[in-house]
């Protein structure tokens, strides 16, 4: 019903900048677009917990991690359907499997993985020191 298809992911050393995309789509007319979606970006390093790195409600209210805001930029297109990550000065702690993530319905704050209703297949990113 629902598709989410990451891409950009990929190996950077220290400081660098990695743009991540994903192209979201309906299979068919759905009540989940006519009630308008949240979206965000997750990541999971070995061994954690899947994570919320940041959210954008369907009005376009986003929430950051802590340990990524200044750096990373959500951004959303309707149009095109896409949701992309713009990150920079990336760290070795950011080194994750990052995966899009979508809610129907209108969600503020940095909501919990449980709570997603759909994912990507997700992307690795790979920051070297």
């Amino acid at each position: 019903q629902v598709q989410l298809v990451e891409s950009g992911g990929g190996s950077v050393q220290a400081g660098g900048s990695l743009r991540l995309s994903c192209a979201f789509s309906f299979s068919e007319y759905s009540f989940s677009e006519y009630k308008g979606t949240s979206m965000g970006w997750f990541r999971q390093a070995p061994g954690s917990e899947r994570k919320g790195v940041v959210t954008i409600g369907s009005f376009g209210r986003t929430t950051y991690a802590d340990s990524v805001k200044g750096r990373f930029t959500i951004s959303k297109d309707n149009a095109k359907k896409t949701l992309d990550l713009q990150m920079h000065s990336l760290k070795p702690e950011d080194t994750a499997m990052y995966y899009c993530a979508l809610r129907v319905g209108d969600y503020d704050g940095l909501w919990s993985a449980s709570l997603v209703q759909y994912w990507g297949q997700g992307t690795q990113v790979t920051v070297s020191s």
